[in-house]
């Protein structure tokens, strides 16, 4: 694949969604770039992660020990497994450069969460920045802008 469509990119996104609700988290570790980040923001329209306070911000080393903590056997604090839902708006493409083989999207959405009795929504914008590495899509860069950023919270055990 040397060119890529806006439907393509859509259905990447909407693919990444579902891997998250059925905890392929392996198969999700497999769409990043090793030198990517997933960043939440702690302030609304925060434009840098470096110098200012962020809910997180994980390369790919913390995602992979994220990922190993869910999987795992004997992590006590997830038994039963918390479990998530994304229901996403249509993603809109805001870059498409088949040239370079650099795209960026942007996705509302609503994030569900729940463990035993505790359920917990959120709203969220999600902006991808993808990348085409040998025919395929792949995450470079991936920024969740929670709406209710600067209220308190729990602990987020998945990732929306």
């Amino acid at each position: 694949m040397n060119t890529v469509s806006k439907d393509t990119l859509m259905d990447f996104i909407y693919a990444e969604v579902r891997m998250l609700d059925e905890g392929r988290y392996n198969d999700w570790l497999d769409l990043w770039l090793p030198d990517g980040h997933y960043w939440m923001p702690l302030d609304y329209k925060q434009t840098d992660p470096h110098h200012v306070t962020s809910l997180l911000y994980e390369d790919m080393f913390m995602l992979k020990l994220r990922v190993e903590r869910l999987n795992g056997a004997r992590t006590f604090s997830q038994k039963p497994k918390s479990r998530c839902h994304h229901v996403i708006q249509r993603p809109f493409v805001d870059k498409m450069d088949n040239e370079t083989g650099c795209y960026v999207t942007n996705t509302a959405m609503h994030y569900v969460e729940t463990r035993l009795d505790e359920q917990f929504l959120l709203a969220l914008t999600a902006t991808h920045e993808l990348k085409l590495l040998d025919g395929a899509l792949r995450i470079a860069n991936k920024r969740v802008e929670l709406l209710n950023s600067d209220a308190a919270f729990g602990n987020i055990q998945l990732l929306p």
